[in-house]
């Protein structure tokens, strides 16, 4: 097989692995709750975002390692280390051990995370990199909506634990393909300095912001406190972007965004992960909630439609982009799902899965159109010298943007729904008793948030449009950055 192939298959397989990780999680949350001791509502938030917050705070600094030590290599030791945390989850007895063991499966998919886009690009010529980095990055988001319906099935029929068997022997598969088969053709560039400064700064900025967030709204926390943490957060943001700017080895090279199609292509993909991560947690504590009642199976099946457009959608506009580029056709991306987004805005305390089927398929649709020529448009702008590093800064900012996005969504629902009833929602316990009065402030909570979800994705569309074309390339400024 051409080697082209061979790492496209290879490096889709990890992210696959690495997203649907993310949220596979989150469906058999409540059967967590129930059957692992003591497990609390603030246990369960960290179980699910601690893992996605850690592959952000390190992912830029892997991708920097990435380029002084070789791609493929520290590619391939993700792999081993997910593989590894996976199988310590398996045996977790306890919500914090849980919790640590996710962290340890967070640092093996920020390898897998920083390299794969970057280990593509080596591989394809320019004509053919949109299909490519469309596949794999179909794989990433496909992957946190398929972890769901996967996430579903398994913890129905086998339990919960089997979520992460699964990863085990085909982590080991692939550990052994990608050592043997996968060859270093970057440009190795020694003696550069980790940015710890800056790591430690970003990683606690977002950190204090998200745990302010969840911390107050989990009453596990006073407004004093909540108000020290949040503006301690933005503090250290500020100072993180104050030494960013005059590091000698940043973590987050800043000068790629003076490139107008990184900058664009890296806000839109942001913006986009703060609208549809909200989404997907919303809908799976919906469908498992107080009205409807679905197991984790028949609440996975629900969203199969999502998987199957997003799928379909993706390769496709992978190869469009190649031939236009991503300007129209990311945008179109954009519309498409913010459609999705405002017609299930109208939810009722129950539905069918009929009903469900027209918005899911918009939101599929639009998150494949848009996803690769977005990333398509980001690597190819990025100096080949860079390219680790700006496909761990873009994949940094999808990230975030989605631990940001569960925890917004947490937030809003908090406001409306006393936190009693909340918990009974994320614990598995509101099945049992009749529907209150509460239920209507449940839904309306939910309206509340897709229609948060829509104008984020109508304010996405101004920098996807003013991205510009492949024409917009700074060249010599590129040049400049790569010195």
């Amino acid at each position: 097989m051409e080697y082209k192939w061979t790492v496209l298959s290879n490096t889709t397989l990890g992210t696959l692995m690495s997203s649907l990780d993310t949220n596979i999680v989150l469906i058999s949350l409540p059967t967590i709750a129930r059957e692992l001791p003591q497990t609390t509502i603030l246990d369960l938030l960290w179980i699910l975002m601690g893992y996605t917050l850690l592959t952000a705070a390190v992912l830029v600094n892997f991708g920097r390692l990435s380029d002084m030590f070789g791609r493929v290599r520290l590619y391939t030791f993700g792999f081993a280390v997910f593989t590894a945390g996976s199988a310590l989850c398996s045996l977790s007895q306890t919500g914090p051990e849980l919790i640590g063991f996710r962290l340890v499966q967070g640092v093996g998919a920020a390898f897998l995370f920083s390299n794969s886009g970057a280990i593509i690009t080596d591989a394809f010529p320019e004509t053919e990199r949109g299909m490519a980095l469309g596949i794999n990055q179909v794989a990433i988001v496909a992957g946190s909506v398929s972890g769901l319906v996967l996430g579903g099935i398994l913890t129905y029929t086998i339990g919960w634990r089997s979520i992460f068997y699964v990863n085990i022997p085909i982590g080991i598969a692939a550990t052994i393909w990608a050592h043997h088969n996968l060859k270093e053709l970057a440009v190795i560039k020694r003696g550069q300095k980790i940015d710890v400064l800056g790591n430690v700064s970003f990683a606690g900025a977002i950190s204090l912001i998200l745990a302010a967030i969840t911390f107050y709204a989990t009453g596990s926390s006073s407004v004093e406190n909540m108000l020290l943490m949040l503006v301690g957060g933005i503090v250290l943001f500020m100072g993180f972007v104050f030494y960013e700017l005059r590091a000698e080895n940043p973590m987050f090279d800043l000068k790629l965004f003076r490139i107008r199609l990184f900058a664009a292509g890296n806000l839109a993909i942001f913006l986009n992960a703060l609208a549809r991560g909200a989404v997907t947690f919303v809908l799976v504590f919906y469908l498992q909630g107080p009205t409807m009642r679905l197991n984790p199976y028949v609440a996975g099946l629900f969203l199969v439609p999502t998987s199957i457009s997003l799928s379909f959608f993706g390769p496709i506009s992978g190869r469009l982009s190649d031939r236009y580029g991503a300007r129209l056709i990311s945008t179109i991306g954009l519309v498409v799902s913010a459609i999705g987004f405002l017609m299930l805005s109208r939810l009722g305390q129950t539905t069918t899965f009929n009903s469900l089927v027209v918005p899911l398929v918009f939101v599929g649709s639009g998150m494949g159109i848009f996803a690769s020529p977005n990333r398509a448009s980001i690597m190819n702008s990025a100096p080949p010298p860079e390219r680790g590093i700006a496909s761990g800064m873009s994949s940094t900012l999808v990230n975030v943007g989605s631990i940001f996005s569960m925890g917004m969504a947490f937030y809003v629902m908090s406001l409306n729904v006393p936190m009693k009833n909340l918990a009974g929602i994320f614990l598995g316990t509101s099945n049992g008793g009749q529907v209150g009065a509460w239920v209507n402030s449940f839904i309306s909570s939910i309206h509340y948030l897709f229609i948060i979800s829509t104008a984020i994705l109508l304010i996405a569309i101004v920098p996807s449009v003013l991205r510009g074309d492949r024409r917009s390339l700074q060249h010599p400024l590129s040049s400049g950055i790569s010195k």
